[in-house]
Parts: C-alpha cells; sequence; structure tokens
C-alpha cells in the first residue's frame, strides 16, 4: 500500500489505516518497499531497539514532497534527532539537564501570565478572531522564544520560516538555510553577550555550528508541534460538544494527545541495521519502518473503544505521541504544561466559545508534515 493522506473527517485516521496488521509493507515514494507500524506494541518495539536507526542518510522518505532538495546526507553537527547514540546520547545529555521536570513547572506562572494577557488582547478586540493567529501560536512561540533566548520581535520571521520547513509543498530549503543562518548569528552574540537562557547555557559545550542546529531544531518543534496541537484541540472540543465543567485538563490532554494525531506526514521512521523481527514480520537490513500514529494511538488492544473521545480515560497517556525510547520527545513536559494551561484558560475565559462558521469550512493542513488547522475561526458570547 501507499501512505494514504486524505482524512474522511479531520479528527480521524484516514480510512485505509483501520483494521491493517501491526506490520504492513508499504511502497514508498523512491520505490523502495518498507513496513508500517500500525500498533503501539510494534512501535514501541521499532522506537526502543538499537537495532533501527534515527540516521536520515538510511531511511527512505514515504512522501517525497516531505523533503526537498533530493537524497539526504548525514546530518549536520547537532543535528541530534537523526542521530544514533553514542553522538546523539552526548547532545541528548547536554540538553536533559535544561528541560527537567522542576524547570519546566518553574515556567508555568510565566505561561499563565502569557495566556491570560492574549485572551485579554482577544477579548478587548471582541469576536470573532482566528485562534490560530491569535492564541494557538503566539503562546508557545513565546515560551521557547524566552527558553531559548531568541528575540520575539523576530517572530513573523522565524514562525515564516518553520512554516516553509514543515510544509509538504514549499520553498522548504531555503526556508532552512535562512533559519539556519540566524540562528548562527544569534549563537555568535550569545558567546559574547551571554544571557540566562538555554543557548547561552550550551555555549561552552558546543560549537557554533552544533549549537545553531540544536537550536533550530528546538525552535521550530517548540511552537510549531504545540500551536497546532492546542487549536485542532480546540477544533475538536468545540465541534465534539465535549462538557469541559468539570474535566481534569491533566487527564484531557492526554486524551486529545492520543485522540488527535499532528504527526500527519512526517511520521517518525528507522531504517533497520540488521534483520530484525517485528511483530511476526522480518524487516530486513535496510528497510525503513514508518509508524502510523494515527493508527498506533486508537489501538484497540490497548485503548478501551479507541475512537471514542474520552477526556477522563484512565490509559491515555500509553499514547506515542511524544514517540518512545531514545527519541522520545525533549520538550513534553513543557508542551504537556502549555497544553493543559492554554486549554483551561480559553475555556475558563470564554465559556461560550464556538466556531464562527461551519466545521466542514475550517481549513485543514492537509498538505504539511505537522497537521493541523490552518485557521479557526471563534466567536463567543
Amino acid at each position: 500500500m501507499r501512505l494514504p493522506i486524505e482524512r474522511e473527517c479531520p479528527f480521524d485516521p484516514p480510512a485505509r489505516l483501520r483494521g491493517l496488521p501491526p506490520m504492513s509493507r508499504l511502497e514508498f515514494a523512491d520505490g523502495h518497499l518498507g513496513w508500517l507500524a500500525t500498533t503501539v506494541e510494534a512501535g514501541r518495539a521499532v522506537l526502543s531497539d538499537p537495532r533501527f536507526s534515527a540516521r536520515q542518510e538510511l531511511k527512505h522518505i514515504a512522501l517525497r514532497s516531505v523533503r526537498p532538495g533530493g537524497p539526504a546526507s548525514p546530518a549536520p553537527p547537532g543535528f541530534f534527532a537523526a542521530t544514533d547514540p553514542p553522538g546523539h546520547s552526548r547532545y541528548r545529555r547536554l540538553l536533559t539537564g535544561q528541560f527537567t521536570v522542576r524547570r519546566m513547572r518553574l515556567l508555568e506562572s510565566r505561561i499563565e501570565r502569557i495566556a491570560a494577557g492574549h485572551l485579554d488582547a482577544m477579548a478587548a478586540a471582541g469576536p470573532p478572531a482566528d485562534l490560530v493567529r491569535a492564541y494557538a501560536l503566539p503562546i508557545p512561540s513565546l515560551v521557547i522564544c524566552e527558553l531559548l533566548g531568541v528575540p520575539y520581535d523576530d517572530h513573523d520571521f522565524f514562525q515564516d520560516c518553520s512554516a516553509e520547513i514543515v510544509a509538504a509543498r514549499g520553498d522548504g530549503m531555503r526556508a532552512l538555510a535562512d533559519l539556519t543562518a540566524y540562528l548562527g548569528e544569534l549563537v555568535r552574540r550569545k558567546r559574547s553577550e551571554p544571557g540566562d537562557d538555554l543557548i547561552s547555557g550550551l555555549t561552552g559545550d558546543l560549537t557554533d555550528e552544533e549549537l545553531a542546529n540544536v537550536a533550530l531544531i528546538l525552535l521550530v518543534a517548540g511552537h510549531e508541534t504545540t500551536a497546532n496541537m492546542l487549536a485542532l484541540g480546540v477544533f475538536a472540543l468545540l465541534e465534539q460538544g465535549s462538557p469541559l465543567e468539570e474535566v481534569s485538563w491533566e487527564s484531557a490532554v492526554e486524551e486529545l494527545l492520543r485522540w488527535l494525531s499532528i504527526l500527519h506526514l512526517g511520521a517518525p521512521a528507522r531504517a533497520a541495521l540488521e534483520d530484525v523481527e517485528v511483530a511476526g514480520e522480518l524487516v530486513a537490513k535496510g528497510e525503513t519502518v514508518v509508524l502510523s500514529l494515527p493508527a498506533i494511538d486508537r489501538d484497540e488492544a490497548v485503548f478501551e473503544d479507541p475512537e471514542a473521545l474520552r477526556l477522563g480515560r484512565q490509559d491515555a497517556r500509553r499514547h506515542l505521541a511524544f514517540g518512545h525510547g531514545v527519541h522520545q520527545c525533549l520538550g513534553q513536559q513543557l508542551a504537556r504544561i502549555e497544553l493543559r494551561i492554554g486549554y483551561r484558560a480559553l475555556f475558563q475565559r470564554f465559556p461560550g466559545l464556538r466556531l464562527a462558521v461551519p466545521a466542514a469550512e475550517v481549513p485543514m493542513k492537509t498538505d504539511a508534515a505537522v497537521y493541523g488547522v490552518a485557521a479557526l475561526p471563534v466567536t463567543w458570547s
């Protein structure tokens, strides 16, 4: 099969992903015959087994348009997401010290103030509003800027670059070069004028090139993913009509992460370094396995009635939205905090929030590596 893209419903996986075995043959854009993992067990097995590599030069891409510019070369220094241990371990160790649960929780009051400020601005401007531009995008953008030490005054530039980088169609390579050059100059300034931020804190451990690429990954991932999840989650809650008066937002966030997969085209993938058996199938050396997170996180063997959105679901945290194994998302605790505060503050401030257009008219990002809504028109009483 080929990787399906179109969805019948904006909140459901493509129909062709339903009922597949744990491992299915998948035809890649370049003709490579690889595999698609569709269950929690298979996904965890692939992501935790050191016989599978994250190196980008070893992996085939299921959809050609996700990576412009032809075959990949080895990841440049600092591009830790596309490296394996022991090199990956070095970067991970340095960054883990910057993303401790304690440090993330210390950011809570700041995130609450940021959310409140943008809600004040929405209220002052009056309905309707595009929730993406007015709320979902600026909150994680401002937080990751403060964490990294990136001037928020430049947010339009890096948001535009990020959107191009994660778009399946567009001038992603030029945007990548522009953003890398910008961060390279910022790193050089931090060396001479350090501040109380993550980039400054790593100048003694990493080269300029390494640090610019680390910052690139954290900057793009730190706002694109959370912004899309925040807006898509609000869309789902409004469309599903879920009662929110007594909801525990901590558990609701986990269920939304499970039920809504934003990694649509940019699915996690690994290349087999040797022959490996997964879920009864032999993955040959050199073959690529792509994980279908929309299917995995609705695995009926793990989640009871997986198609239903249950905000109080007890086992929701077994999802793989943040990955698994040594490459599990570094910023997952920060993302959880931003989502919890973002949802709670929004619905407390505007309990009468509703869509300003019919749900069918909400534009979706169907051609981007990070799935979500392109805009979310809302109004309130």
